[in-house]
């Protein structure tokens, strides 16, 4: 696939393609690529969550494969979620705000799993790209339009 390919994916209502609308904004794009990692790799520790267990120092169970396919399936959602709406015109506020909690919610939940030794400190790794994942949601949060509410 070549450039000009990659500039006619996913063109905005006004005809940009997929590099003009990255350019235009790398946070957004930053971010975006962020959303489609963490779905592969949500989707891939759902049947490799083994593997995944074993790198972070964890013997899996029956309980810890599910709980960790489990895992997988809501980092799917939430990468789903976070790529579409910065894939729309206006990206909307409450879902950054709540993927930007997330992130930082799941990196604290690895710390302390660091910190319990559940985990190897290798996870601390993970953690962090979690936790700096969050920070940018905020960031970009912080750029969009304030949206005036109607009162009833």
């Amino acid at each position: 696939m070549s450039a000009a390919d990659l500039g006619r994916i996913a063109p905005d209502r006004n005809g940009r393609g997929l590099l003009a609308w990255a350019s235009a904004d790398p946070l957004r794009a930053l971010l975006a690529a962020i959303a489609v990692v963490t779905i592969v790799s949500g989707a891939a520790q759902i049947p490799l969550g083994d593997v995944v267990l074993r790198f972070l120092g964890v013997t899996p169970g029956l309980v810890e494969r599910q709980l960790f396919g489990t895992i997988g399936m809501f980092m799917v959602v939430v990468g789903g979620l976070l790529l579409h709406t910065l894939a729309t015109s206006t990206a909307s506020r409450p879902v950054l705000l709540w993927c930007g909690l997330q992130k930082v919610g799941a990196a604290a939940a690895v710390g302390i799993g660091v910190a319990t030794a559940a985990f190897a400190p290798l996870a601390l790794a993970v953690a962090s790209f979690d936790f700096v994942t969050g920070i940018l949601c905020f960031v970009y949060l912080r750029k969009l339009p304030r949206v005036r509410r109607l009162r009833p």
